[in-house]
């Protein structure tokens, strides 16, 4: 009998499905990839059981089956835990989060689901499964290590915003967690609303952090954060109000009023979020040498939202006593989807063998014909090339953006190489143009590049290579003599937060980039996810529809080309 599982998650944001059959994740899928709806839903005391059907479908597809032929599926939250454990505070707006009837209502939602699922067509056994430990087995048991530490740091799951664990063998064991309101991510959140931004926004804290002081807000700072040996870190709610829309304190704390949207981005902005990002690293340097200290394993796994953040990640690993780290690309809550697969595979199977994950090409595909008919039905002009790698290469160098549509669709939020728009990274310019005109967002935003694995640390300076770097999870400063090669992936600290592209898991973004390499000298081009302003393209007509309504030049799908004027009047 096949052993069928399902993971969902869907209780917070980032609602995702993974499916695994017979010890093989088969397929891992974002419900916003699919909606169109950006990180699928709001995070609502309401919302929680909004299942991500689209996802569910789609990975049932995938393995060919149905939701009867389910055996298990898993949910990555566990009401009960959270219904025990409600966060005491005295400022919530009623019926919400942190609430008695808020609470009761969100745990009301979330034990419906498994009805929701029977009436769907779920006939087997449905397990809720601590957020944490789905974070943790997301990170662990697709790593290529036999133990390891492990590290979750979000939000929230339950209550606990981090949890450090030790991974041996099938076994996840707690070694400590810290609970609300002590989270770096509800932190990154309130600052980055202080700051004009949305709580999503934490990519763009971090590249306004680039631009800052650390030092200029360090006493500030020491006033609602503590390091220290007993509890790792502690946050003062008292000025931080996460359940509430107060920035009153912050506001006397700082000294400056909460930035609106379309304000100007100031110097003092700019400060702040490098203040933010540097006390944020140097309690991930406390996470990790704590976690060294009590399990003594040479391997670290990661993952929670703040593992998204490359800076610290960096800084972190570099400056421990670890010698290899994975970080689950996935790492934010779409990962525990995966992860509560995960658990309840080991759980059932008991076999680590066939986990191991190489690639995040874990979504849809689309054939030949496929993407043909998308284009014909449209009427579009195109061409067909054999030798595609060559011909985007050319048009790279041309000075054109292309975008790069191939094989399966990443899992997880950054465009690997399936799902790109690429342009040439000696031209500075490319910045200013893919923001302004073709990205629609913020100037001070960087771009990353894509580099041949076995080329980076020739370009870059890496004190300890990893295989995370495949997934820009990393930041790392670009070389003295090779960074004016290179103004378009470079920030402006120094640093590019690179994807090191593998022949092996990538042969045909590989081989583009090679032939770039014969081209122009420089092994390597500016990758930026495939959207504007709306989640990363999944299918033929995705592609298609951003294609034509944004400044892009080229559309290389398969091995079809599309170039815009040819394709003006249908825009």
């Amino acid at each position: 009998m096949r052993n069928i599982i399902l993971g969902i998650n869907c209780v917070y944001h980032e609602s995702a499905a993974c499916l695994i059959i017979d010890n093989k994740v088969v397929a891992a899928i974002e419900e916003e990839r699919l909606s169109r709806v950006k990180h699928a839903k709001e995070s609502k005391i309401d919302n929680p059981d909004e299942l991500p059907i689209l996802a569910i479908n789609k990975c049932l597809e995938m393995g060919g089956i149905s939701l009867e032929d389910v055996s298990l599926i898993g949910f990555s939250f566990k009401p009960e835990r959270r219904l025990e454990n409600i966060p005491s505070e005295d400022r919530f707006v009623p019926n919400n989060w942190g609430c008695e009837d808020g609470e009761k209502l969100f745990y009301d939602k979330l034990t419906q689901i498994p009805q929701k699922l029977q009436e769907m067509g779920f006939k087997g056994q449905f397990s809720f499964i601590e957020h944490a430990i789905a974070h943790c087995a997301s990170a662990y048991y697709p790593s290529p290590f036999s133990d390891a530490a492990i590290l979750s740091i979000d939000g929230i799951g339950e209550f606990e915003s981090t949890t450090l664990a030790y991974g041996h063998g099938k076994n996840i064991d707690v070694v400590q967690q810290i609970a609300y309101p002590n989270s770096i991510g509800f932190l990154w959140e309130k600052i980055s609303k202080f700051l004009g931004f949305s709580e999503y926004d934490a990519c763009k804290v971090m590249s306004v952090a680039s631009f800052g002081n650390p030092l200029t807000f360090e006493e500030e700072f020491s006033k609602i954060i503590s390091i220290n040996d007993q509890t790792i870190f502690e946050l003062d709610n008292e000025v931080l109000c996460f359940r509430v829309e107060d920035y009153s304190k912050l506001e006397k704390l700082f000294n400056i009023k909460k930035r609106e949207t379309l304000d100007e981005l100031e110097e003092v902005h700019k400060d702040i979020a490098a203040a933010l990002q540097k006390w944020t690293t140097d309690i991930i340097v406390k996470v990790t040498d704590r976690l060294f200290e009590e399990t003594k394993s040479e391997n670290l796994c990661v993952a929670g939202g703040v593992a998204l953040n490359c800076v610290a990640n960096t800084i972190a690993f570099e400056n421990s006593k670890f010698k290899n780290i994975f970080i689950q690309p996935a790492a934010n809550d779409a990962g525990t989807a995966l992860g509560a697969a995960l658990k309840l595979n080991i759980e059932s199977e008991g076999n680590l063998e066939g986990l191991v994950l190489d690639n995040t090409f874990l979504g849809p595909s689309f054939t030949t014909e496929e993407i043909h008919n998308e284009m014909s039905k449209r009427n579009l002009v195109y061409s067909h090339v054999e030798d595609i790698e060559v011909k985007a290469a050319e048009l790279i160098k041309a000075g054109n953006i292309i975008g790069w549509f191939q094989g399966a669709m990443e899992f997880g939020p950054r465009a690997l190489g399936n799902r790109s728009l690429l342009a040439d990274p000696r031209n500075f310019h490319m910045i200013k143009k893919l923001n302004s005109i073709v990205k629609h967002r913020e100037d001070h935003r960087p771009f990353c590049p894509s580099v041949l694995s076995e080329e980076t640390e020739n370009w870059f300076d890496i004190k300890k290579s990893t295989p995370v770097s495949e997934y820009m999870l990393m930041a790392y400063p670009a070389l003295t003599n090779k960074k004016e090669l290179i103004p378009a992936v470079v920030h402006v600290d120094g640093t590019s937060r690179i994807q090191a592209v593998n022949q092996k898991t990538n042969p045909k973004y590989h081989g583009l980039i090679s032939e770039f390499y014969k081209l122009t000298g420089i092994p390597m081009v500016l990758n930026t996810s495939f959207n504007d302003r709306e989640p990363i393209v999944c299918t033929p007509e995705d592609a298609i529809k951003t294609f034509l309504k944004s400044n892009i030049d080229y559309l290389v799908m398969g091995n079809f080309i599309l170039n815009k004027q040819d394709n003006l009047e249908k825009v």
